[in-house]
């Protein structure tokens, strides 16, 4: 059987398991980049690599090269996806062995939290854009100070925030929830909104209102960018790196963090307000006690409670005492109809 067709094969008995996109993707990635090492080492193009090519030697040599420009991460991903897709191999008896243990794993890579340095970078983080020192060609300081309150508060990923819609925000007031679809294992988890973030995200929709002629019904995106289409993982990431340039705080993420130093922000927070591995696991929709157990400092609380001790909610209840609420100051900030 050639190559490209058992990996076709491949993927369609994973079905079943409801990978997201995002792993499809990635293992698809995996599978594709070390197969054209494997038929450059045999000497033919990938369209004509055969699973029986698929040698133990031949595969060394393939990691070895997909190696060169890759982190241990993303090497040792590589080698758990080539070992699932020659057990399936294996099963559909397409070959007779799994040659993977011939081949060199990387050992597994430190996953401690990588939050913002330094205690008080989220509120000057939040300070900074909701005085709308970000600027642009198209300020939108409500919706920026939403995005990182959100990201902060709850500890969504990027893919999650992203998928949000307008009715994902529930609930009576004063006890909202969030809810997030579609995370790691397409599984689904109800986040609490205290107060302060809900005023926020009110803020935030009445500026959308004004500048879109619409707040969003249920099924319409969260979070847009200045035309009120969805934003772009591209654009988040921008507009997070851009937050921290004006809030002075770039030199306290740590490489390669970027969106995500503010879920581990949020998570070793929580740890040290007390929250349980339990807490920790359920807030940040981990599969596994294991990937929370890097927060956990103290006892377990309800998890309302735990979050509600997160202190960047004391930096927002500042912020509002002090009259800085952005979602009053909408027409002074943009002008009128004819700069928006």
């Amino acid at each position: 059987m050639d190559f490209q067709a058992a990996m076709e094969a491949f993927f369609v008995s994973r079905a079943p398991k409801k990978d997201s996109p995002h792993t499809v993707a990635a293992y698809r990635r995996d599978l594709d980049a070390v197969g054209r090492h494997a038929a450059e080492v045999v000497g033919i193009g990938v369209e004509q690599l055969q699973c029986i090519d698929l040698e133990a030697k031949v595969l060394r040599v393939a990691f070895a090269r997909f190696a060169q420009s890759r982190a241990k991460s993303s090497i040792a991903r590589a080698w758990s996806v080539w070992n699932a897709f020659f057990g399936f191999l294996v099963g559909e008896q397409i070959v007779a062995g799994n040659p993977m243990s011939a081949v060199a794993k990387p050992r597994p890579v430190n996953g401690s939290p990588k939050p913002l340095k330094g205690e008080d970078a989220a509120e000057r983080l939040l300070t900074a854009v909701a005085s709308g020192a970000r600027g642009g060609r198209h300020p939108w300081p409500q919706r920026d100070v939403a995005v990182l309150a959100v990201l902060l508060l709850t500890g969504v990923r990027s893919s999650e925030l992203l998928g949000l819609t307008v009715g994902d925000v529930a609930g009576p007031v004063g006890e909202r929830r969030l809810r997030v679809r579609g995370g790691k294992g397409d599984a689904d988890r109800v986040l609490p909104v205290e107060p302060e973030l809900e005023l926020l995200l009110e803020d935030y929709a009445f500026s959308r209102e004004v500048r879109l002629g619409c707040g969003g019904r249920s099924g319409d995106p969260l979070f847009v960018d200045h035309r009120g289409v969805v934003l772009s993982r591209n654009q988040l990431q921008y507009l997070v790196r851009q937050c921290y340039r004006v809030a002075g705080v770039s030199d306290q993420v740590e490489r390669g963090a970027l969106v995500h130093a503010l879920r581990h922000t949020f998570a070793t927070r929580l740890g040290q307000s007390g929250a349980s591995a339990v807490e920790v696991m359920e807030l940040l929709g981990h599969r596994s006690l294991q990937s929370s157990q890097g927060y956990i400092k103290a006892t377990a609380r309800e998890l309302r409670e735990a979050a509600r001790a997160n202190s960047v909610y004391v930096s927002l209840r500042r912020l509002r005492s002090r009259g800085e609420d952005v979602g009053e100051t909408v027409d002074d900030r943009f002008g009128g109809d004819d700069e928006r």
